[in-house]
């Protein structure tokens, strides 16, 4: 089973349809099982004043599917979820699949829920049928370690609270939290038993997936590994690598991605 995870910047990048094609060549040479997104974004007109938002035709996960089709990959299913409203843009979180959705799960991770503060965070996830099999994958975009309005903790304590942790699940996306820095919020998920496929893997390169300043790291300028794939069962890992770092495909956003091969028996 392969899987995916990618912060998008969605609408947000110069030469933003070329990396469209970039993210849809290498969805359809790798052919993933799951795909995990964040900041999916969508074009809004007017504000919304009651959080109810639905997915719109011009939605980033849209035009990747309407991409994949273009090229016979028409086999796609997709879950989004807004999240908040963050300058002209209703963003949000996604799930795309090739199959079935047994169950799908929205939840909030963040104690505010004002879609008007960009920090409200909320997690996509779907219950997939693989086989005779299921499992559960989830799109995660959350908050810093040291966030005095929104902490990290706090929010991971949420996560724990909504997700069934008997069943193999997959918790993939921007975490915020580096994996180089000890005592913070990647330890805290570990120590909660969560497991980094990472370090599963047969095969790994270094796991870097920002260079430099992004938002919320500003004057931060040391590599970071803040985007993830976990899980809560040990798991047969083939290899994790970063892709769209310019080594593997090219750069499409502000963070690199993460694939993995999952082998499952």
């Amino acid at each position: 089973m392969k899987l995916l995870t990618l912060n998008c910047h969605s609408w947000q990048e110069q030469n933003q349809e070329e990396k469209i094609v970039h993210i849809v060549e290498a969805i359809k040479e790798n052919s993933y099982d799951v795909i995990a997104l964040q900041e999916v974004n969508q074009v809004f007109k007017e504000r919304t004043n009651n959080g109810k938002v639905k997915i719109k035709s011009n939605n980033f996960a849209i035009a990747i599917l309407e991409e994949l089709k273009k090229r016979g990959e028409d086999g796609y299913s997709l879950l989004w979820d807004f999240c908040h409203l963050y300058e002209s843009f209703e963003e949000g979180v996604a799930i795309i699949t090739k199959h079935p959705v047994v169950e799908k799960h929205s939840f909030y991770v963040s104690t505010i829920r004002d879609f008007n503060n960009w920090k409200t965070r909320k997690i996509v996830g779907a219950t997939i049928q693989y086989g005779a099999q299921q499992f559960t994958c989830y799109s995660c975009h959350m908050g810093w370690w040291h966030d005095k309005e929104e902490p990290f903790k706090a929010q991971a304590e949420k996560l724990f609270k909504n997700i069934n942790l008997d069943k193999t699940s997959f918790f993939m996306g921007d975490f915020n939290n580096d994996a180089f820095i000890n005592n913070e919020g990647y330890e805290y998920l570990i120590s909660n038993g969560l497991i980094d496929t990472y370090y599963l893997a047969k095969k790994k390169d270094d796991g870097v997936t920002v260079k430099g300043e992004i938002a919320g790291w500003e004057g931060n300028i040391l590599r970071k590994r803040i985007d993830l794939i976990l899980t809560n069962k040990p798991v047969q890992v083939a290899y994790s690598k970063v892709i769209f770092n310019n080594i593997n495909k090219p750069v499409v956003s502000d963070h690199f991605g993460v694939e993995v091969k999952i082998d499952i028996p």
